[in-house]
């Protein structure tokens, strides 16, 4: 039952990261977005960082770790791009990967 249980409570943290982007987003963008599509970018976002290294590099003496937002919003729109998904604009995207972040963050500010 172990395994199965991960796989739900992945499935509620990625459900409530996807309530909190929503929230995040601007008026204009908010509705634009399937949740399908909010998962698939969750996908790529975790990809990403799976990818990169960024998940090796060892925090500064503040526990921060530098994420360059504009190499993540490249790689979801080309991904997406590549996958026949769809063509995004670079700017919506980075809302969602800044509505992420700050999810994450928020995240940290409760331990």
């Amino acid at each position: 039952m172990g395994m199965e249980d991960d796989f739900l409570k992945d499935d509620l943290d990625a459900e409530k990261t996807i309530e909190y982007i929503k929230s995040y987003l601007p008026q204009e963008l908010k509705g634009k977005f399937s949740d399908d599509e909010f998962y698939y970018f969750l996908d790529l976002i975790d990809e990403f960082y799976s990818e990169s290294g960024i998940l090796d590099v060892a925090p500064d003496e503040d526990g921060c770790v530098e994420i360059d937002l504009g190499k993540v919003v490249d790689f979801i729109v080309e991904e997406a791009h590549k996958d026949g998904i769809d063509d995004y604009d670079p700017e919506e995207i980075l809302f969602i990967v800044q509505g992420e972040l700050e999810y994450a963050e928020s995240l940290g500010d409760d331990e």
